[in-house]
């Protein structure tokens, strides 16, 4: 099992992080999170995902929504081939803080499986964690401050 955390401290309200999160838009400036999350995430549906395999290459997920608290958590199920190859959980949590004024964005990683030591490039997803929630924290402080 390899895991990666990364935190953020947002000067929004969870509500107007969660909106964030949830926001499809079109163009180049997409991350995978914002390509493969409807607008209200549903338990049990599955969401189209094309995330870069550790060679580059695109590979396409159906990751299946496991929980889906709006405004708190929000976690999927990407799978590589059959049940424990590759298992890999993406979780944001939006913890309140300072009386729901601002947020504390948590997002993790888990991955499970035999094919984790050839997939699981750590230092490439923490990278993208950085970039996603340098964006995540800079719409919604901009969304918060409108």
């Amino acid at each position: 099992m390899n895991q990666i955390e990364l935190f953020e401290e947002i000067d929004a309200p969870p509500e107007v992080v969660w909106s964030v999160l949830g926001e499809l838009e079109e163009g180049a400036g997409r991350t995978a999170i914002e390509r493969s999350i409807d607008a209200i995430p549903v338990v049990g549906t599955r969401v189209g995902s094309d995330r870069p395999a550790a060679d580059g290459r695109i590979r396409f997920l159906e990751p299946e929504i496991l929980i889906a608290e709006e405004n708190r958590r929000l976690v999927r199920l990407d799978r590589v081939g059959v049940p424990f190859a590759f298992d890999s959980y993406h979780e944001f949590h939006l913890e309140p803080i300072d009386g729901g004024r601002r947020t504390r964005l948590l997002q993790r990683e888990t991955a499970r499986g035999a094919l984790v030591p050839l997939l699981f490039d750590e230092r490439r997803l923490e990278r993208e964690f950085g970039e996603r929630n340098r964006t995540i924290k800079e719409r919604a402080e901009s969304r918060a401050r409108a």
